[in-house]
């Protein structure tokens, strides 16, 4: 393999964090990490990379910091790798990564909260269906944080872009990115659905990047009846690899829904969403299938 250039004595930060993270396994361990798989052997059947390449990026990134070592059985000896706060402190790298792939590499740079049937991205999350969501907490609107797949038969969740209790909180250009209308309505087509949900054995969940006090808000406004979760901090995108768009400086979820069931395995996932009062009817239909 070839000698290592350290860049650390650089003069420039951006030169400094590739010294840690610039090898391309590096980043895709810190993907995979994010996803919940911690041990040796399920990232190395993960990324198809030989063990010698991989215990010496393990072994870089405990060092940087960046993965604690955890040990998890004692005879013989083995361990986990887990994101410390640095690490984690690298999502939103993996994130605008991953956007900027979806828009510049496989898209046409186009700013949007959907795509294309055909797509992708559109690929990637319908792979989803038969994974696990990770096991995380996120904060909620109302306080405190709250696992995003709740104790009932199901859990439908619904990612949006933004809502606000004000016309005037969007951000500019809102209107003409194609995908981003109709939070407001997806919303409230939920609330009033809520009771079928509730009998078909279905809690609702709608995620976004917002605050929880904008998150608040808007709830309060439109009388929503279900909690609404941050993940400002990313940490469900890049668990699930969903994909997003920037506006006003801020990484965006697009639309799309999930329909998980009590062992946290995806049933369902609807993208790209083109009839928002079609995808609420979907995710219906979704889990009284599944329930019978």
């Amino acid at each position: 393999m070839a000698q290592r250039t350290s860049l650390a004595d650089a003069d420039c930060a951006i030169a400094q964090a590739l010294d840690v993270v610039g090898d391309w396994w590096t980043l895709l361990i810190v993907r995979d990490a994010a996803r919940g798989v911690h041990r040796f052997d399920a990232l190395q059947e993960e990324l198809g990379v030989s063990r010698k390449v991989l215990t010496e990026r393990l072994r870089l990134l405990v060092d940087a910091g960046v993965l604690s070592r955890e040990p998890y059985q004692e005879r013989p000896a083995r361990f986990e790798y887990r994101l410390t706060p640095r690490g984690r402190a690298l999502l939103p790298v993996l994130i605008a990564l991953q956007d900027w792939g979806d828009a510049w590499v496989t898209g046409d740079g186009e700013t949007m909260a959907t795509t294309s049937e055909s797509s992708q991205e559109a690929a990637r999350v319908r792979a989803l269906i038969g994974t696990r969501v990770p096991e995380l907490s996120l904060p909620q609107h109302t306080g405190g944080a709250r696992d995003p797949v709740a104790a009932t038969p199901y859990t439908v969740v619904y990612f949006f872009p933004g809502a606000y209790a004000r016309q005037d909180a969007y951000p500019p250009g809102w209107a003409g990115i194609p995908g981003a209308r109709g939070c407001t309505l997806e919303s409230c087509t939920y609330r009033d659905q809520l009771a079928e949900f509730t009998a078909a054995g279905a809690t609702v969940h709608g995620v976004s990047t917002q605050r929880p006090d904008e998150q608040r808000a808007f709830a309060v406004a439109e009388r929503l009846r279900f909690p609404l979760l941050s993940d400002a901090d990313l940490t469900l995108a890049a668990a699930l690899r969903l994909p997003t768009f920037r506006a006003a400086g801020v990484s965006r979820l697009k639309r799309l829904t999930l329909v998980v069931d009590r062992d946290r395995t995806i049933r369902e996932a609807l993208y790209p969403i083109t009839d928002i009062e079609e995808s609420v009817r979907a995710a219906l239909e979704s889990v009284r299938t599944a329930g019978r």
